[in-house]
């Protein structure tokens, strides 16, 4: 999972090739997080996104410190669709820090949507994760750093659900909003994780890793979801990765609000 890395201009930011399944508005996100990262703690109220690679949440405050979380499948586990007598249903799991991703080490999260749509979407999440599993490769190149230029306005086939046979697991009826066109925005860069469909290869290997990131590289790898516990998606304990040499001061794009006084 990478902190604030995957918005731009108060929209969602994705990878080139990657391609939104499910918009849901109305999401609450509570994370149990390293002590040391901020933007982790408190209530978070937005809005999330499952991709052909992974889950995304974007704030909607403008002015949290954190304005997104991205949930690649490979390091998700303990995945669960719970139930409440009272209260929202919701969706609980653990999820692993991708190496350079603004954080390090591993969260709890509770991901609770308030109106409705918890158990389809959670049941999706899951069948992309199994086929996600599927699709690594038995030597994956390294990570590389998460985006933070050369990003444009998506072409429609990103956010529009592609209807065929291959995604017949997705639950459009549940879902049938696609976000705002002028909210998506792409960067020139590949996902770095396998994705739902099997011809979307991984990019080509660029510069080495460290010792923590090949430790993060190999957990990803021998993740795996067991199609006999359909609830469940599992990762791998990996030790905790040293904070990344990636700094703040060179983060993704500017939120809405940044965006708006440099205009003004």
């Amino acid at each position: 999972m990478s902190l604030n890395t995957a918005h731009a201009q108060g929209g969602v930011l994705i990878f080139a090739g990657e391609r939104i399944l499910i918009y849901y508005d109305g999401i609450e996100m509570c994370f149990e997080g390293p002590s040391d990262v901020t933007p982790m703690k408190g209530k978070k109220k937005g809005r999330c996104y499952l991709t052909t690679h992974r889950v995304i949440f974007n704030s909607k405050d403008g002015k949290d410190s954190l304005q997104s979380f991205s949930f690649p499948f490979l390091l998700m586990r303990e995945v669960e669709l719970k139930q409440p007598v009272f209260g929202a249903n919701y969706i609980k799991g653990r999820i692993k820090a991708e190496p350079q991703a603004m954080w390090h080490g591993e969260a709890k999260f509770d991901m609770y949507f308030t109106h409705g749509g918890a158990i389809e979407f959670g049941k999706a999440m899951l069948t992309a994760a199994s086929l996600a599993s599927r699709n690594r490769p038995p030597n994956p190149p390294p990570y590389y750093p998460p985006p933070t230029s050369g990003y444009y306005a998506a072409p429609p086939p990103a956010y529009e659900p592609p209807r065929n046979s291959h995604y017949s697991w997705v639950p459009y009826e549940t879902f049938p909003t696609a976000p705002p066109a002028q909210s998506v925005y792409m960067s020139e860069a590949p996902p770095p994780y396998p994705g739902v469909d099997p011809s979307m290869a991984y990019p080509p290997p660029s510069a080495p890793m460290n010792s923590h990131d090949a430790k993060a590289q190999e957990a990803a790898a021998s993740a795996y979801y067991d199609p006999s516990n359909a609830h469940n998606f599992y990762a791998p304990a990996a030790q905790a990765m040293a904070p990344p040499a990636y700094g703040f001061n060179t983060g993704p794009p500017p939120s809405y609000n940044e965006a708006e006084k440099k205009q003004n």
